[in-house]
């Protein structure tokens, strides 16, 4: 495995700019990969600085950082302040996150990723847990896989889809990428099939990796481990990551809105710093991973 196999890290210096380095300052890139973000925050560490990386996926330990100043903790970063405490770390200055599947992980065929690939179905960035897209698809009820193609497809025949599904099963089990495209295939439109495809095994994969139950309690970590000035640097890919990233910036909350005293005021965790940023036109030619890419940058109060 080489790092070159993961490509090109996604808004690279905006996303490391955002984090305001301090160079004897600690800092957590939780979505390691092949490392391209780590690399960057390390040059602009001193040699007292310190940077711990999280990554669940095996493939990713061939990329580790010979760097007294780096640690690579192979974990899923849900799990932030526990292993971080084990480190005897309870105050950071920095997160990093590029949410999402890597490149490297579309890419490998068997791992059941990409659309473009016949392969087993998979879609685990965890390859020891044993809930994968064949258990998903194979096992859960009609009214289960309604409920994530709705959700986190936001796929309005999701009925039809779960039910073609599970009719499907009737006569034997779907095991690969191309036998279930083949079922699905009077729900895939010529002109879009590509597209609603890709909104399928979307909601595959956030419910094989529970994407939106990580992202929540992570995000509700960061507020305690952050300095006061602290920043965090977060890039999402679709609607339903960025929607809560936004929103915990804005509130602390996933929903609702924070109370407010006897004077109206609110106390909430962050400050937004700057906008929003989106990769140029130059870096989505270069890497077409970075097309639905959104930054968004906070500062602890």
């Amino acid at each position: 495995m080489k790092e070159t196999e993961y490509h090109n890290p996604v808004l690279l210096k905006e996303t490391v700019d955002g984090l305001a380095i301090k160079p004897d300052g600690v800092y957590v890139d939780v979505t390691f990969g092949g490392g391209g973000h780590s690399k960057e925050i390390l040059k602009r560490l001193g040699e007292k600085g310190k940077l711990y990386a999280f990554d669940q996926d095996k493939d990713a330990l061939d990329n580790v950082i010979d760097d007294a100043r780096f640690t690579l903790i192979n974990e899923n970063f849900r799990f932030i302040k526990r292993f971080l405490r084990f480190y005897g770390v309870r105050k950071v200055d920095g997160i990093l996150g590029d949410f999402g599947v890597s490149s490297h992980q579309f890419d490998v065929a068997e791992r059941g990723f990409s659309t473009r690939f016949d392969g087993d179905l998979d879609m685990r960035m965890n390859q020891s847990k044993d809930i994968s897209a064949y258990h998903v698809i194979n096992e859960y009820e009609e009214e289960g896989l309604r409920a994530i193609f709705l959700q986190y497809g936001e796929l309005r025949n999701a009925p039809k889809l779960a039910r073609v599904i599970v009719g499907a099963r009737r006569t034997g089990v779907i095991k690969t990428s191309s036998e279930l495209k083949e079922v699905l295939q009077p729900f895939l439109p010529r002109h879009k099939e590509h597209k609603v495809l890709a909104q399928i095994y979307q909601a595959i994969r956030i419910e094989v990796n529970q994407e939106i139950e990580v992202l929540k309690e992570f995000l509700e970590q960061t507020e305690e481990l952050l300095e006061t000035g602290g920043r965090i640097s977060l890039i999402s890919y679709h609607s339903l990551e960025d929607r809560l990233v936004k929103r915990y910036i804005r509130s602390g909350m996933f929903e609702g809105e924070p109370e407010k005293d006897l004077y109206g005021n609110v106390s909430v965790p962050f400050k937004k710093v700057g906008k929003l940023i989106i990769p140029g036109e130059e870096e989505i030619k270069l890497n077409n991973r970075a097309r639905s890419a959104k930054l968004r940058i906070a500062e602890r109060l």
